[in-house]
């Protein structure tokens, strides 16, 4: 009975002090969010939960009880978000459409206890940050089969904010109608220019008219208004149900290999929240002087310092005819002493030259 006494005695002196490294966890979890609220960064962070639990579990010696040690640190890393969330209430993520559009759901997935704020396009959606109206925004910029998104991608180049995030969305569109509507009555259909893009082979075979909206959720509002039976929209199945309209035809996309980017901008040009080095990635746009060999020439410098290009891109300079900039994403970390030496370099080349995001992966969907 003494001993038991004395081992509860024991548990009872390792329980107060766990209680105050909690607390002082705790605190530190609040500087954490502090930072992500500055910064514009999700709460969820899977890398880092990995990349913690992996490191954690060798702190234990006892082969019998790590599992339960990553059960318990996973149960902490919960209690750290969900007290970040509640710190974080305050923000307000801005989006382009309305409630039911792929944006929509895109920031409900990555800041799903913050305030989110429609606008009617990209670039409103953009400039309320840069306004300081909103914390942050989610755009798309990339499809799997209908490329860039321009607009947004413009916006990148000539504005003032930084992607700290970037997510893929799997798109499945479908055709919705009124609910007196039958797959006959339909002539005409309308959506976002990229939604019709992706579905052409759909809109060629039943010899549908095209009408390009600005967004999937705000069609369906604008389907509702019309009360036209001979219309339907592409969107998506949360759209339909959102808005109580019926599914005419599921999963119309031409490819069912389609996922769209978003990106998370905010005015903060963030660092990488992961340590490990294959994760890290980051994009530049930059221009070039209107001399032969210039392009070659930034390419063989990033080429040199080690990174790889996953994407090259050109867009026209709306000021200036037949001017270009060019958007590179890569891998590796700008920070290093390599990014560093690249961009010096890259300066001397480039009449203009910028960050526009640094960002770790998770293949999260």
């Amino acid at each position: 009975m003494d001993d038991l006494k004395k081992v509860r005695e024991k548990i009872n002196e390792i329980d107060q002090q766990m209680a105050k490294l909690f607390e002082d966890r705790m605190i530190e979890c609040k500087k954490v969010a502090n930072y992500k609220i500055i910064n514009s960064l999700p709460v969820c962070d899977a890398n880092r939960e990995k990349e913690i639990l992996k490191n954690n579990v060798n702190y234990i010696n006892d082969e019998t009880i790590k599992k339960y040690y990553l059960s318990y640190m996973q149960s902490v890393m919960n209690i750290s978000k969900d007290y970040q969330k509640q710190l974080m209430k305050g923000m307000k993520v801005a989006y382009s459409g309305t409630k039911g559009a792929y944006a929509y759901f895109a920031s409900k997935k990555i800041f799903d206890s913050q305030k989110l704020v429609a606008y009617s396009s990209f670039k409103k959606a953009y400039q309320s940050v840069e306004e300081g109206k909103c914390d942050a925004c989610i755009l798309p910029i990339e499809n799997s089969y209908a490329g860039d998104v321009g607009e947004v991608m413009d916006l990148m180049f000539s504005g003032d904010l930084y992607i700290n995030k970037v997510i893929d969305v799997d798109i499945l569109h479908n055709l919705i109608a009124l609910n007196n509507a039958s797959m006959t009555d339909i002539k005409t259909v309308m959506s976002h220019p990229q939604a019709l893009n992706q579905c052409q082979d759909f809109i060629d075979k039943h010899h549908l008219k095209k009408i390009e909206y600005s967004n999937t959720a705000l069609a369906a509002k604008k389907l509702i208004e019309l009360n036209d039976k001979s219309i339907a929209i592409i969107a998506s199945e949360d759209v339909a149900l959102t808005y109580k309209l019926p599914i005419l035809a599921r999963n119309i996309n031409t490819t069912h290999n389609n996922t769209t980017r978003f990106a998370v901008f905010s005015r903060v040009l963030g660092n990488y929240q992961s340590n490990e080095r294959n994760n890290k990635h980051f994009i530049i746009t930059f221009t070039v002087k209107n001399e032969a060999g210039s392009l070659a020439k930034t390419l063989d410098i990033i080429g040199a310092h080690g990174f790889n290009m996953r994407t090259l891109r050109s867009r026209p300079m709306k000021e200036l005819i037949w001017n270009y900039y060019f958007f590179v994403e890569l891998d590796g970390d700008v920070y290093s002493q390599d990014g560093i030496d690249m961009l010096a370099q890259l300066k001397s080349l480039c009449k203009c030259l910028k960050i526009v995001g640094v960002y770790t992966s998770n293949n999260e969907k």
